[in-house]
C-alpha cells in the first residue's frame, strides 16, 4: 500500500495534463499512486491518461460515478489505497520535492492534514506567490482568506477526511473551505510548510460569472463555521473582500468590479483591510490603478 495516494480529477484537461502527470513522475518521493478520475471529458483527456497508465502502473485511470470535482475527490474514500490523500488538479504543477516534504511532515501523529506555498503563474512564469501562517490554522482564519488557495496543494490523512465526510458536492465554488472549516473545527490539525510546492495555473478569465456561486459557496461555509460558535467579523469580511479584489485583477473582471470590491471592503474595516500592510496596499493601489490602464497591460500587470 503506497504512502500517498493523489487524486486528480479531469475534466477537458488534454492541453495540460501531460505537463501535470510529469511533475508526478518528476518527485524525488516515488512511494505513491495516482487517481485519474475522469469526469466525461470530450477531448482527449482519456488518451492522455492511457498513455501514462501506460507507461507506469502507479497511475490508474477511474470514471467519476458522481458528477463534478467534488464527487471526484470524494471517491478517494473508496477507491485510494494511500495512508494519505494529497490532491492535484488536472492543469496544476507539483515541483519535484513536494512529496519528499510531505513526507516527512507527516511523521507528526498529531498533524492531520498540511499544505505549502503556491507560486500563481501563466504562460509568461510566476508572478506571485502565496505565504503559510505561522501556526495551525483555525476556523477564524479560514473566515477571512484561505491560507491552502488550492485543493491542488492540499494533503490529508485519509482518516482524517472519511472521518470529515468528504467535500459537499452540493457546493459549486468554496467547497474546499467549507470543508477546511471542518476539518479544523472537528480538532484535526492543518498546519503550513514554509516552501513553494505547487504552481497554479490562472487564466485570464471574467471574474462575474461567478460571483453568485462564490457567494453562495461562501454562505454555505459560514453557515457550517457557525455550526462550531464562529462567525465572521468584520475584520474577516475585509480581508474576504480583498481576496475577491485581488483575484478580480488577476482574472481581468470589469474594472468597476474590483474598485467595487476594494471600497466594500474599506469600508467593511480598515484595520482588516491593511492587516497584511502590503497586500492591502498594493491591493488598493491596483483597484484604484485598474480603471487608467489599457486592458492587456491591466491583465498582464495582474495575471497572479
Amino acid at each position: 500500500m503506497p504512502l500517498f495516494s493523489i487524486v486528480i480529477p479531469c475534466y477537458n484537461a488534454a492541453a495540460t495534463l501531460a505537463a501535470t502527470l510529469d511533475s508526478l513522475l518528476a518527485q524525488t518521493f516515488t512511494d505513491w499512486e495516482a487517481l485519474i478520475i475522469d469526469d466525461g471529458s470530450q477531448d482527449d483527456s482519456l488518451r492522455v491518461a492511457a498513455i501514462y497508465g501506460a507507461r507506469d502502473r502507479r497511475f490508474r485511470l477511474m470514471r467519476n460515478t458522481g458528477k463534478g470535482p467534488s464527487e471526484a475527490r470524494n471517491m478517494a474514500i473508496s477507491e485510494a489505497g494511500g495512508e494519505i490523500l494529497a490532491f492535484c488538479d488536472a492543469d496544476d504543477l507539483w515541483l519535484p520535492h513536494k512529496l519528499q516534504s510531505l513526507a516527512v511532515a507527516f511523521r507528526d501523529p498529531t498533524l492531520a492534514a498540511c499544505y505549502g506555498r503556491v507560486a500563481f503563474f501563466d504562460r509568461n512564469g510566476a508572478r506571485s506567490v502565496s505565504t503559510v501562517l505561522p501556526r495551525d490554522v483555525t476556523v477564524a482564519d479560514l473566515l477571512g482568506e484561505n491560507p491552502v488557495c488550492t485543493m491542488s496543494n492540499l494533503a490529508v490523512r485519509s482518516d482524517a477526511f472519511v472521518l470529515t465526510g468528504g467535500l459537499d458536492p452540493r457546493i459549486v465554488h468554496n467547497e474546499d473551505l467549507e470543508f477546511l472549516i471542518r476539518l479544523v473545527g472537528e480538532g484535526h490539525r492543518l498546519a503550513g510548510l514554509d516552501d513553494v510546492q505547487v504552481w497554479y495555473r490562472t487564466s485570464v478569465t471574467g471574474l462575474s460569472a461567478d460571483l453568485p456561486a462564490m457567494a453562495a459557496g461562501r454562505l454555505a461555509a459560514l453557515v457550517t463555521a457557525a455550526r462550531y460558535n464562529r462567525r465572521p467579523s468584520r475584520r474577516d469580511e475585509a480581508i474576504h473582500l480583498r481576496y475577491l479584489t485581488r483575484r478580480a485583477l488577476r482574472t481581468g473582471a470589469p474594472v468597476r468590479q474590483a474598485l467595487g470590491l476594494a471600497l466594500r471592503g474599506l469600508a467593511s474595516s480598515p484595520f482588516g483591510w491593511f492587516s497584511d500592510r502590503r497586500r492591502g496596499a498594493l491591493t488598493l493601489g491596483g483597484a484604484l490603478m485598474s480603471p487608467l490602464l489599457p486592458a492587456q497591460l491591466r491583465k498582464s500587470l495582474f495575471a497572479n
